[in-house]
């Protein structure tokens, strides 16, 4: 039996989609489609119902992935206990991180680790999406943050810290608030999700917590884009200390109300690193973590008070 149409099958299953499965892959979907039929042919059953707009498995589709799903892992992970007998990582490190996050954090670092490990390739998917790690063969996944509830073993890798702030044209045509209650009133830039539109959290050096309305003039589902508006003083924004440091530094944008921790939803936040949770962590992946850490490791720019 075909190990790769053993995969195509598995992947399909977890996708729900021979489309999505040959976009994975870089393949057209007829190539797919061939391949569950070949394995359908051997097996003497069907897998998959097909309609023009869906697949959906049938019972022995779904029997038979029960049963070959953790072979197909196991083989996997075979396949990658092999590769990792020499020193060197290799092969492709499939990662995915939130956009902002990945490009202002992330990025940076990548030529180092590239020249570290000539071996190593990498494909880096920045998206805002909570992506499926295993159905889309992440190796790792970057998470910002209260850590869910998740299958996956979850590494902290770095503090999450916010800061309200605005530009100082803003500031001097509005006037900066000096308390909580001299925020009523003010534009705020927000992002457009449940927690994080309607008001801001406050904690004061007593640990007492302030749960402020804010009023939403803009809002934008990317960091940077209310980083732009906020810039060109269309309000106060909270965003996270990292995607502001530079700008705080260099007074294109002034903090507000400095005194108290500020957040969305949870004074906990982080960011996390990801991977699935298997009995054999790959080198490539195990190298990308502990190069990681070390640059996380201790205090960031962004992490000073400004």
């Amino acid at each position: 039996m075909d190990v790769a149409n053993l995969q195509i099958f598995v992947d399909v299953m977890r996708r729900g989609s021979f489309a999505a499965v040959a976009r994975d892959r870089g393949v057209s979907p007829s190539s797919i489609s061939r391949a569950i039929a070949a394995l359908e042919a051997e097996l003497g059953a069907r897998l998959f119902q097909r309609s023009t707009r869906r697949i959906e498995a049938t019972e022995a589709g779904q029997l038979y992935f029960a049963r070959i799903e953790p072979v197909v892992d196991e083989l996997e992970r075979a396949r990658t206990m092999a590769v990792d007998i020499s020193d060197q990582p290799r092969g492709r490190l499939r990662i995915t991180a939130p956009v902002s996050f990945g490009q202002l954090a992330i990025v940076p670092f990548l030529p180092e680790l590239a020249a570290q490990y000539p071996d190593l390739s990498f494909e880096l998917i920045l998206s805002d999406s909570i992506d499926d790690l295993l159905a889309e063969h992440f190796d790792i996944a970057l998470r910002l943050g209260p850590l869910q509830d998740s299958a996956f073993v979850a590494s902290r890798l770095c503090d999450m810290r916010f800061v309200v702030c605005a530009s100082p044209a803003y500031l001097d045509r509005q006037g900066a608030p000096q308390s909580l209650a001299d925020m009523a009133g003010h534009d705020c830039l927000v992002f457009p999700m449940s927690g994080f539109d309607s008001r801001w959290r406050f904690r004061d050096a007593q640990g007492c917590i302030t749960d402020v309305a804010v009023q939403a003039r803009c809002a934008i589902s990317n960091a940077q884009a209310l980083k732009q508006c906020a810039l060109a003083g269309m309000g106060l924004t909270l965003l996270p200390r990292w995607i502001v440091w530079r700008e705080l530094q260099d007074g294109s944008l002034r903090s507000v109300l400095p005194d108290y921790d500020v957040s969305a939803t949870d004074f906990d936040a982080a960011a996390w690193l990801l991977y699935p949770s298997r009995r054999y962590l790959p080198l490539k992946v195990r190298v990308f973590v502990d190069f990681l850490k070390e640059k996380f490791r201790g205090e960031q720019p962004w992490d000073v008070q400004q």
